[in-house]
């Protein structure tokens, strides 16, 4: 873990007396990277035990902790607020400790200016939750696929492949010319129009005053438009995301690229496995940037141990902490300090070919800006990317699927 484990100690005046044993629940979606650091936590505190658990479906996790919630029991001592959920739980900011009251405004520096406004009340008087990781936008492709279609394998070629999402598209054309069903050129149209709409949008279905703004804001209907693009050329494998079928289609070659934030190269690590070692590499994105994904992390009012809790949020969110995440499973700091830092801008990653992560992921991550999600955004993204689905498997036509989308939308921002 590199100098984590001698620099970043916790307070033992903050984590209980030493006679009272504390058990810590840790509620996480996905792969936060902290196995090694709870453990150095619990060395350093012997009093504490963190018990995490962690829900591999988005949605199931949402609204799982949105009922928690608002019932005032069930949640853990900490948990995970996803990017799609921070405004909705501001709305309900009474229901999580104030971490003002507890030193966050002087831990300010420890994060991007944006990353900390995010989980902060528009008021400025509030703040929920401390940054995790910021969700750097790169492409993952199978270099094995790639020489097999006849495609240049070397990244910094293949990135010069597709400069623009229309250039994307024509080099999966080529690559279906050559593959034909044997393997398709990406995932899904779903996870596309995603990458696509989080890089080009200031926000997406929902303005800044929380009004629908789906059939009015250019970009969700222009990532619509390249996504049935992609359908319409049969260049996807129709795979729903974090599906068993999704899972499996990256150990068996189902498809041979993916837009992938940082987060979710730990995700096809997993999911491909040792055998898919080095067959993986990393490049740019078409467009060259973006940010979909981070999370903050939070400690309910319903928690009977905030005052440990919430030092435990200060280890894993510290430099240190952040930069243990980035190394175990990938996620990107939302710690600008640490963008310079020789142990991020110089990491490798093993299983993707060596790739220079930490370069293809850091370079402008500085400059990202967040996009804007309304507290109804996760029902209405899904009755979008259900309407987008329904294009990519034959269903409907792209007219009457976008006439579906914006319906659904609208009666799923009411809910």
């Amino acid at each position: 873990m590199t100098a984590f484990a001698t620099a970043c100690g916790s307070d033992d005046s903050a984590s209980g007396s030493d006679d009272e044993e504390i058990t810590l629940r840790v509620n996480l979606f996905g792969k936060f990277g902290y196995a090694d650091l709870y453990k150095q936590y619990e060395d350093e505190n012997p009093n504490i035990t963190i018990v995490e658990t962690a829900e591999g479906d988005l949605g199931a996790y949402n609204t799982q902790l949105q009922q928690r919630i608002a019932a005032g029991t069930g949640a853990g001592d900490i948990v995970a607020i996803e990017e799609g959920q921070a405004v909705n739980f501001l709305q309900a900011a009474d229901q999580f400790v104030n971490l003002q009251d507890h030193g966050a405004n002087d831990l300010k520096d420890q994060f991007l200016p944006w990353k900390f406004e995010g989980a902060t009340t528009a008021d400025g008087s509030t703040t929920i939750g401390l940054g995790t990781d910021v969700g750097g936008m790169a492409m993952c492709y199978r270099r094995d696929l790639f020489e097999e279609a006849g495609l240049p394998t070397d990244r910094e070629q293949v990135a010069a492949l597709w400069p623009t999402w229309d250039d994307y598209i024509a080099t999966g054309e080529k690559y279906k010319a050559a593959m034909g069903d044997e393997s398709a050129f990406m995932d899904s149209s779903t996870n596309t129009y995603n990458s696509i709409l989080m890089q080009n949008a200031e926000y997406t279905y929902f303005d800044r005053d929380d009004t629908l703004v789906i059939d009015s804001n250019p970009a969700v209907k222009d990532a619509w438009d390249t996504a049935v693009a992609i359908s319409d050329d049969g260049l996807t494998a129709k795979l729903k995301a974090f599906s068993p079928e999704w899972n499996a289609g990256f150990k068996n070659g189902d498809f041979a690229t993916i837009a992938c934030p940082a987060w979710m190269t730990g995700y096809i690590k997993d999911q491909s496995g040792e055998e898919n070692a080095g067959n993986w590499d990393i490049t740019t994105v078409p467009g060259g940037s973006g940010n979909w994904g981070g999370s903050w992390l939070a400690v309910p009012t319903q928690s009977e141990h905030q005052e440990e809790a919430i030092e435990l949020i200060k280890f894993l969110t510290s430099a240190d902490g952040q930069l243990a995440a980035f190394e175990a499973e990938g996620n990107l700091p939302s710690n600008p300090t640490l963008y310079d830092d020789p142990a991020l801008q110089g990491a490798t990653n093993e299983y993707f070919s060596d790739a220079p992560v930490g370069q293809i992921f850091v370079e402008g991550a500085a400059a990202l800006e967040p996009v804007y999600l309304g507290a109804q955004n996760q029902p209405v993204r899904d009755a979008v990317e259900n309407a987008l689905r329904s294009v990519e498997n034959g269903q409907r036509s792209s007219e009457e699927a976008w006439d579906t989308a914006v319906s659904d939308a609208e009666k799923a921002a009411q809910s």
